[in-house]
């Protein structure tokens, strides 16, 4: 979670939600302004979860998280399931949903139905794109009309006007394909059908399997790294989690060795502040038994008819001989 404002609670909240097959997204707002975001990946038995219990996860993840700012104010959730709204009256439910409904009754919450095409806010954390293209914003042209009014100087309007373009990530690895010597490698094999796994399409890409083959660029490689785990949508994903979402686009060789290197360098990884342990120091040996002896007790036992309900268990550390001695826990220890 990461707040992006400053709340107020004598106000209303409204709450979004979107769960999809990757994972759960929920966007805190507060007079169309976005006060807090949060989004995690499904776990593993949450992937078999039929859709309405999938939104309902998503709301029962921000309840836990934002309790200081919904517990005791009233608040409005949004959900692209339309049964969702009748939970609160559903008469049949099952003990998954029984039980995520015994903490909902505890807040001040009504649930609206939100179209999916109109759900965009919660869309963007849960359903993410691989990599970013670019964006044009056209505040520019806008800008430049009111300084013709004006009269601003030529200078200035051009500088105003500048816009550097860069390519999209599957366009450098195309235009890096053709300038490797090791695809023209890979083609070769290709033509002696000794690469089964991999193909050439229309336009001369190469591809294993259906994922996008990326050639021997450190720089490249390096930038499909940092949009999976910098970029804003990803916040610092584990090494497991990075592979999984990049397998399903591209491939190079030993690509899950590097990606772990990559999580493992990264500055945001937590350190341990923890003091270094010293070398572990074994107990010594007993030279004479009953001389080092070890002993636990094992109480709630049912009682006996002298009223004793417990065991005292005495070991010698040597010969492994044990004593058991029926006592009561109402002994003291002298």
């Amino acid at each position: 979670m990461q707040m992006l404002a400053q709340p107020d609670v004598t106000k209303t909240f409204d709450v979004y939600f979107d769960a999809s097959g990757n994972g759960l997204g929920c966007v805190l707002m507060q007079e169309g302004r976005v006060i807090a975001y949060a989004s995690r990946q499904l776990r593993k038995h949450e992937v078999n979860y039929p859709t309405h219990d999938l939104e309902l996860a998503a709301v029962v993840h921000a309840l836990k998280i934002w309790r200081h700012y919904l517990l005791g104010n009233t608040y409005h959730i949004y959900t692209d399931h339309k049964s969702l709204k009748y939970i609160l009256t559903q008469p049949e439910l099952n003990m998954r949903q029984r039980r995520w409904l015994e903490l909902i009754k505890d807040y001040d919450l009504e649930i609206h139905y939100h179209p999916s095409k109109a759900n965009v806010v919660a869309d963007a954390l849960s359903r993410r794109a691989h990599c970013h293209v670019l964006e044009v914003r056209p505040m520019a042209r806008v800008v430049c009309c009111e300084i013709d009014e004006i009269e601003v100087i030529t200078e200035q309007m051009a500088e105003l006007y500048s816009l550097i373009i860069e390519a999209t990530i599957k366009e450098r690895i195309i235009t890096a394909q053709k300038q490797d010597k090791g695809m023209a490698q890979i083609h070769e094999g290709i033509d002696e059908e000794k690469k089964a796994c991999f193909t050439v399409d229309d336009q001369g890409v190469l591809w294993f399997k259906h994922r996008l083959v990326v050639p021997k660029d450190m720089e490249l490689r390096r930038k499909i790294l940092d949009e999976a785990h910098t970029s804003m949508f990803t916040m610092h994903s584990g090494s497991n989690k990075m592979y999984q979402d990049l397998k399903q686009k591209f491939w190079w060789i030993r690509m899950k060795r590097k990606i772990t290197k990559y999580v493992s360098e990264c500055d945001r990884i937590k350190a341990d502040h923890l003091k270094p342990a010293s070398m572990l120091q074994p107990l010594a040996i007993p030279a004479w038994k009953w001389e080092d002896v070890h002993m636990d007790f094992i109480v709630g036992l049912p009682h006996t008819q002298k009223g004793y309900d417990s065991i005292w268990v005495i070991i010698d550390r040597l010969t492994k001989s044990a004593h058991f001695i029926t006592v009561k826990t109402t002994y003291r220890a002298k």
